[in-house]
C-alpha cells in the first residue's frame, strides 16, 4: 500500500487519528516545554552537578525541606508522559497498514515507558515527603530523587530509553516524500542514535560512577524530540484531517 501524501482522500478512521492527533501534537509540543523549563530552573541539589551552598548527601534525610519546590515538574511530567502515549497511539492508527507493524511496537514501547515515568513520579510526590515528615527514613535513600545513583534514576533512564526507542519505531511511519515527514522521519532516527551514543559514551568515560549525567542527557533529547516533532506531527495531522 502506498503511503498517502498530504492533499489524498484520507480514510474515516485515520482522518479521526489525524483529528485527534493535531490537537494531542499541540498540547505535547506545549506542556513539553513547560515541563523542560521548570525541570531546568529545579537544579541538582546532590551529586556531580551540584553548585549549590548546600548539597544533600546518603542518607538524605535532611531533604523534606525542598518540597513541594523541587518536585513540581513531575506534575506536569506526569501528564506529559500520557500525552505521549496518546500521541502515539495516533500516530499508530494515522500509519498506513504496510507500517502498523512498527508502530505498534512502537506503541508498546511507548506504554511500558509512560507506566514506569507516572509510577516512578507518583511515588515521589506521594510517598518520599510524608514519609520524611512522620520521620520513617527507611529506604528513603534508595528511593529519593536526591540519590544520584538511586532507583529513581535508574527508572527515569529506562523509561527515557524505552521513549528513544519507540520513536525510531515510528520512524517508518513517515515515509512520504514531503520534507515535514521526511523531517520527522529522521529527527525520530537521530534521537534513538544520539540516546544510544549518550549511553555508549557516558558508561565508557564513568563506568558505574555516571551517576544522573546519562539520565540528563537522555530527558532532553527526548524533550526536545517531543516539542520538535509536536510542532511537525501538528502540521502532519492539519494536512490530513482537511484532505478531501
Amino acid at each position: 500500500m502506498q503511503h498517502q501524501t498530504f492533499g489524498a482522500p484520507a480514510a474515516p478512521a485515520r482522518r479521526t487519528a489525524a483529528s485527534f492527533g493535531y490537537y494531542v501534537a499541540i498540547l505535547t509540543a506545549a506542556l513539553t516545554l513547560f515541563t523542560f523549563v521548570i525541570a531546568f530552573l529545579t537544579p541538582p541539589l546532590s551529586g556531580p552537578n551540584c553548585i549549590a551552598d548546600t548539597c544533600y548527601e546518603y542518607p538524605f534525610a535532611d531533604i523534606a525541606s525542598r518540597f513541594p519546590r523541587d518536585y513540581w515538574w513531575m506534575y506536569p511530567a506526569m501528564l506529559l508522559a500520557l500525552l505521549y502515549l496518546a500521541l502515539m497511539a495516533c500516530i499508530h492508527h494515522y500509519a498506513d497498514e504496510g507500517r502498523k507493524l512498527f508502530s505498534q511496537i512502537g506503541l508498546a514501547f511507548a506504554v511500558i515507558a509512560a507506566g514506569i515515568l507516572v509510577v516512578t513520579y507518583f511515588v515521589q510526590v506521594s510517598v518520599i515527603p510524608p514519609s520524611l515528615e512522620n520521620g520513617e527514613t527507611d529506604g528513603i535513600a534508595l528511593l529519593t530523587q536526591f540519590n544520584p545513583h538511586g532507583l529513581f534514576i535508574a527508572l527515569e533512564e529506562i523509561a527515557y530509553l524505552m521513549m528513544a526507542a519507540s520513536f525510531l519505531l515510528v520512524a517508518p511511519v513517515f515515509w512520504g516524500a514531503n520534507r515535514v515527514e521526511r523531517a520527522l522521519r529522521w529527527l525520530f532516527v537521530l534521537s534513538f542514535v544520539l540516546a544510544l551514543v549518550a549511553l555508549v559514551g557516558m558508561t565508557i568515560a564513568y563506568g558505574i560512577e555516571r551517576e544522573y549525567r546519562f539520565e540528563i542527557a537522555v530527558i532532553s533529547i527526548d524533550w526536545i524530540v517531543l516539542i520538535v516533532a509536536g510542532i511537525l506531527l501538528a502540521a502532519v495531522f492539519w494536512r490530513a484531517r482537511t484532505a478531501n
